[in-house]
């Protein structure tokens, strides 16, 4: 290896993860992106995913390929299951939604984890956030802390004290506006992402589902209009 500062992004396409990529950017590392194709309704996210990683340069992005279908459980995996719309924002925190994929961020880091030690990384980036999100589990910093101490367990890198795993949290105590805040400042074009869950077959934001309506709140609290477009409700 070159001795150049590497480090595994995830990126779904979404607002936070490419917030996540520019501040990793800023920081002065090379990225490596990381998106999955893992039967999501929204797949759209991917095309988003790509035109982010295009935009800000990373170095490399990939697309692992996980169908979460075979075990559903979840709105985003399974078309029978109505994502839920209209939710008022207590509502969001009060009970773990439907929309949350069983163990989704367990297997995402898994990925990371493996990809970061091919390229000699101690570094992973995740856009996970503990404020304004919907209740998810695998989204705490105790699930981060968790992770970052099995992933020093868990790979040969760690074993032999070559490496030793950071899981970077930046938006984790942020709210939405205070993330797109950041993302602005780094010129971030949101305009790109999409962070729909039940997006039309155009990619238009459906505008009611908790997503939509945490991304819309961010961006009204900041004086901005959402760049996006959206099938209902919208700007």
């Amino acid at each position: 290896m070159d001795g150049k500062k590497r480090a595994v992004v995830l990126l779904s396409g979404g607002l936070d993860s490419a917030t996540v990529l520019a501040i990793a950017r800023s920081q002065g590392y090379e990225i490596y992106a990381l998106s999955f194709f893992y039967g999501q309704r929204h797949v759209w996210e991917l095309d988003a995913a790509k035109n982010v990683a295009a935009a800000l340069g990373v170095t490399q992005h990939r697309i692992a390929e996980i169908d979460l279908r075979i075990f559903g459980g979840s709105a985003l995996t399974d078309e029978e299951i109505d994502v839920p719309k209209g939710r008022a924002m207590d509502e969001m925190t009060h009970s773990i939604p439907i929309t949350y994929v069983p163990a989704r961020n367990t297997i995402f880091l898994s990925f990371a984890l493996a990809w970061a030690e091919v390229i000699e990384s101690s570094d992973i980036f995740i856009g996970v956030n503990a404020l304004d999100y919907s209740g998810y589990p695998d989204c705490r910093p105790e699930f981060i802390e968790a992770f970052e101490k099995l992933g020093n367990l868990a790979t040969k890198a760690g074993v032999e004290g070559r490496l030793r795993l950071k899981i970077h949290t930046p938006l984790i105590a942020l709210t939405k506006a205070q993330i797109i805040a950041q993302g602005v400042k780094l010129g971030v074009d949101y305009g790109l992402t999409s962070s729909c869950y039940d997006p039309s077959p155009a990619g238009e934001p459906c505008g009611e589902c908790d997503s939509c309506l945490l991304r819309r709140k961010g961006f009204r609290e900041n004086g901005m209009e959402d760049p996006l477009r959206y099938r209902r409700g919208g700007f």
